[in-house]
């Protein structure tokens, strides 16, 4: 499962990337107003700082809803740089735009899934990825893993090459719940990766092996 760090934060960036497990990055609007990025200029300057941190796949959100206005967006975008991905919202003139740039090369993320039937729209339409967004159905109590879990029976039924983003990941569990689902890839704060790290146990054993050693020493 790939590894996608939702953020705008270059710091947070860079230590995931650090860590060696990294192999993405989306981020959006809000996220981009949270660090304080504003501006179109500086939204597009600040993809191309993060496209230069990561290896992988960065996905730069279109803002218009109209499709004109996201096919002009969408390729500004994929011109900035190579590793960008265009998110597209899951609407009607969505897809349509998915479509589009599916048939001129351009690599896309469908954004704002809830339902398997809009998943499998994204996935006709040829998109890159498709993001259901697991934590805001757990919000209101529905079930986001069983979405990830429909979503891969039909995709694997039918040999859709669409990988499915597990997007809205808010800890730990949802990280090690969508790999055994088969989500191709997660994002979420860097946090929900972090966690894999810790165990009692792992900090016990380490302990009583340095307290071993300085007895032999």
């Amino acid at each position: 499962m790939k590894f996608f760090i939702d953020t705008a934060n270059l710091d947070q960036i860079k230590e995931a990337q650090d860590l060696g497990v990294l192999d993405g990055v989306t981020t959006n609007p809000s996220l981009m107003a949270k660090e304080g990025i504003t501006g179109r200029n500086n939204i597009l300057k600040h993809y191309v700082d993060i496209c230069n941190i990561v290896d992988g796949d960065v996905s730069a959100e279109v803002i218009a809803t109209d499709f004109e206005g996201m096919v002009k967006e969408g390729e500004e975008l994929a011109e900035l740089h190579p590793q960008i991905v265009v998110k597209v919202p899951m609407i009607k003139e969505g897809v349509k735009a998915i479509k589009y740039f599916t048939d001129h090369g351009i690599r896309t993320n469908c954004t704002l899934v809830f339902s398997a039937g809009q998943a499998l729209l994204a996935a006709k339409a040829g998109a890159t990825y498709v993001s259901p967004f697991i934590g805001r159905l757990d919000d209101i109590s529905t079930d986001g893993l069983e979405l990830i879990a429909d979503i891969r029976l039909i995709y694997d039924n039918y040999g859709f090459e669409t990988q499915i983003l597990a997007a809205s990941v808010r800890h730990t569990m949802h990280v090690i719940n969508c790999a055994k689902i088969g989500a191709d890839v997660m994002t979420g704060p860097l946090s929900s990766i972090e966690g894999l790290l810790k165990h009692p146990l792992t900090d016990i054993g380490l302990k009583q092996f340095l307290e071993d050693y300085k007895k032999g020493n």
